[in-house]
Order: structure tokens, then sequence, then C-alpha cells
């Protein structure tokens, strides 16, 4: 082993960087060489490649997104596209390939391990819907990015007597919007996967809210359950409570992330140097409880991933 890559790929997530930085500096340790794939697949069926060295990761591990860049390649779904990466790797001498993404990124790279080459798969993602780990890097910045967005958007909402209907990521996950909703006190959470009956999960808890006196309210709508502009809507035309709609957006990719990412991008980058040094391929990082291991990326693909419904019902109870 004396090559080594690192590349992130798919929707950055603060801690990409600390991850980054921790694979070079570990595989430098180790007497390796380090190189650097720019624009995830795209960079590396193009040739988009840099030495890496230890002043090259220096001052990167407070800044969010991703310095090595990231994208979507649609070249690399297909065997073409494939078989190009893998050539590009020979030219560049590279013995192994460390991935840092979400569960698209370690499908490309297990497709990559099929035609022989070395691959470590650290999960990158906000949204932390990659089945086989706890959690992934960049979720809990997001959260506290959402957190603080939410506070802020609810002194207005108590200024104004007003109801915020807020949009927060999560695709078809509902991670951050359900821990954010319990977080921030939110009086209703409308998660993907979940049955929605407006009247009866909204409208009504709106109206016993304000039979109590409360005159301000905090809607958490997941992205993927699209229907934000419904909910608000009817919100307006049921009770006649003036209702506005915040999309946070990629807001919540950006921003320094917390120490929590930090620590969990940096030891999964230190583990994964490890195990390439140990002969291991084909295995992604996960984190189950306090503890970093690896999984074959076989067995990750084949693990669901569901929300704790005690979870559901405890963010029902404390919104009362």
């Amino acid at each position: 082993m004396k090559t080594i890559a690192v590349l992130t790929s798919g929707g950055d997530a603060p801690g990409m960087n600390a991850a980054v930085r921790a694979v070079v500096r570990t595989a430098i340790s180790m007497g390796m060489n380090v190189k650097g794939i720019h624009r995830g697949w795209n960079g590396l069926i193009e040739g988009d490649i840099i030495d890496l060295d230890v002043r090259s990761v220096s001052d990167i591990i407070h800044r969010g997104g991703t310095v090595l860049r990231t994208s979507r390649c649609k070249e690399f779904e297909t065997p073409e596209g494939q078989q190009r990466a893998v050539e590009m790797l020979k030219v560049y001498k590279i013995d192994a390939l460390v991935v840092i993404g979400g569960d698209g990124s370690f499908r490309g790279a297990h497709a990559l391990s099929k035609l022989g080459v070395k691959v470590i798969g650290i999960p990158g993602t906000i949204d932390n819907d990659i089945a086989c780990t706890d959690y992934t890097i960049g979720y809990d910045t997001a959260m506290n990015t959402v957190r603080d967005a939410i506070d802020k958007i609810k002194d207005t909402a108590y200024s104004h007597e007003r109801c915020s209907v807020i949009e927060v990521m999560g695709n078809r996950a509902g991670y951050i919007a359900l821990n954010c909703a319990i977080a921030c006190g939110a009086e209703a959470c409308i998660l993907p996967g979940q049955p929605l009956d407006i009247d009866a999960d909204i409208i009504q808890p709106l109206i016993e809210c304000r039979n109590r006196g409360k005159m301000h309210y905090v809607i958490i709508v997941a992205e993927g359950v699209g229907k934000t502009q419904e909910i608000a809507a009817r919100i307006r035309e049921t009770i006649g409570i003036k209702a506005y709609i915040s999309v946070l957006g990629y807001l919540q990719r950006g921003g320094s992330p917390t120490v929590r990412d930090r620590v969990t991008a940096s030891l999964m980058g230190v583990k994964a140097v490890e195990l390439l040094k140990d002969g291991v391929s084909d295995q992604v990082m996960v984190v189950r409880g306090s503890d970093i291991i690896s999984m074959d990326m076989e067995e990750a693909f084949a693990m669901e991933k569901h929300i704790d419904e005690y979870d559901i019902m405890a963010s029902k109870i404390l919104s009362l």
C-alpha cells in the first residue's frame, strides 16, 4: 500500500473536511502518499487529481463544505464510467480509495470494489439516513443550524401572533425534523412515510393551543412530505391564523462543524486508513453506540432504517 486517494461525493456535509484531514495525516504517518480527487466521481473519471500533504489539509477542520468539492456523476453510474475510473486509478498508481459521502457514493465505491479496487466508505450526509450507522457526519451540525434558525423564527412568530410552517431537509428521512421539533417545542412535526391527516394532526392541535391562550405556533415539515404549501394554506383558511412558510434549504448544509462532527469524522478517517493498511476493503465505517467499527458494504446495503416510534410518540406528548 503505497498510495491512497480520498474523494467526497454527493451532497456536502459539515465535517467532511475533518475526515479528509484525518485520512491524509494518518496515511502520511504510515509512510503512504496521498492523492486528493476533486469533484467526486466526475473528477476521478476526468483525472482531476492532486497531491496532498500535511500542509494541504491545515486549517480546514473548522470549515464547512468540502475543500475537495463534490458533484454527482451520471456517467459513473454506467459500467463504462466505472471502468474509466478504474483506469484512471491505474494511471495515477493509486492502490486504494477512501470515499466520503452518502448511500449513493457507497454504491459507487462497491461497484469499484467488484472491479478490484480497494475502497473504504465514510458516511457523510446531514440526513443521517444511512441504515447501517447510528450517526453520519454532518448530522449534528445540521440539527444545530436548524435549531438556531427555528429559535429566531419563533421570536418573530411570537411578536406577530402567527404560525410558522418550517420546511427542513431530510428527503425520505425525517430525523432532522423530528429531533428539532422536540428541541424547539414545535406544535406539530410532519414526517415522510407517516400517515398525515391535516385536520387531525395540525388544525385540531392548533385550535386547542389557541383555546389555551397560545398566540404563536411552529409546524416543522420534512421536505420529503411535499405538503408545506398545502399545510400553510389549510391553516389560513380553516382557523384564520396567519401562516408563513420558511424553507431553510441549503442553509442547513453549511456552517462550521460541531465538536461531535469534527471528532467523529476524524476518528473515522483514522480507522479507514488503518483498515486499508491491514488489507481490509469494501467496508463502510459505522457508529454503533459509542463505538466506531466497520461493516461489509453488501451487508450494509441490505439494512433499512426507520424512525423510532417512541420518539414520534414523545414529540406529540411534548407538543401539548
